[in-house]
């Protein structure tokens, strides 16, 4: 049985624009390991052809990227507005409010877009109409909780790394080719066919003085090795 309150915000001119559903996860270890998280997301393509769509799209693009302050732009994140902006969206679909938001001002452009376009927000449970009051409240709320949590989570960090400093272990992760010794000091990794591959990078790099023909020039070779 269909259920009225979502009937009633979900029109035609709704279903007659594609779903959205925005898929991400905040760091490569989560996408390796966190599968259950992604099924739970990619889910909502089934949730969204039961409210009616027909036309359902999936943005992946940010699969292991940060939503932090400071972190690289978001393809997805970036792409997912500029669809809404066209008006080809009904509704974003999302698991969390958080997987949507960087910043307060990424979530005011993303509401704010959506308002104006008539686009519907959803998750597992609910459909938001971001023209109805009540609906900008729970979503308000969600969203203030979320940055909220964000800032605490950051906040924990910060506060465990000094206090491993202040007992001096604390150590950041190494870049490669170097290794720790026993006895705490940093040195080159002694196996030499790390050392000789780190010097490749610094040597080609040396002779572009660009980083993304140094990494085009390794592509490339492992292609052609492959």
């Amino acid at each position: 049985m269909s259920n009225p309150i979502l009937s009633e915000k979900i029109s035609p001119h709704h279903l007659a624009r594609k779903a959205v559903v925005y898929v991400r996860q905040s760091s490569e270890k989560q996408v390796r390991q966190n599968k259950e998280s992604q099924h739970l997301q990619y889910g909502l393509r089934d949730r969204a052809r039961q409210l009616g769509w027909k036309e359902v799209d999936v943005i992946d693009l940010d699969l292991g990227c940060s939503a932090s302050l400071g972190a690289a732009q978001r393809e997805g994140f970036d792409r997912l507005i500029a669809s809404v902006a066209r008006g080809e969206v009904g509704i974003v679909m999302n698991r969390e409010v958080s997987r949507l938001i960087r910043t307060d001002k990424d979530w005011c452009h993303l509401t704010e877009v959506c308002q104006v376009l008539d686009t519907l927000l959803g998750d597992g449970e609910r459909v938001y109409d971001l023209r109805v009051i009540d609906d900008q409240l729970v979503l308000g709320i969600k969203a203030t909780m979320s940055v909220a949590e964000i800032q605490v989570l950051r906040q924990r960090l910060l506060q465990g790394m000094r206090e491993k400093a202040a007992r001096g272990e604390f150590a950041r992760q190494l870049p490669p080719g170097y290794v720790h010794e026993p006895e705490g000091a940093i040195v080159k990794d002694p196996d030499q066919r790390v050392q000789q591959a780190v010097a490749l990078v610094f040597r080609r790099f040396r002779e572009t003085w660009s980083i993304r023909q140094t990494f085009t020039w390794f592509r490339r070779r492992n292609r052609t090795t492959g």
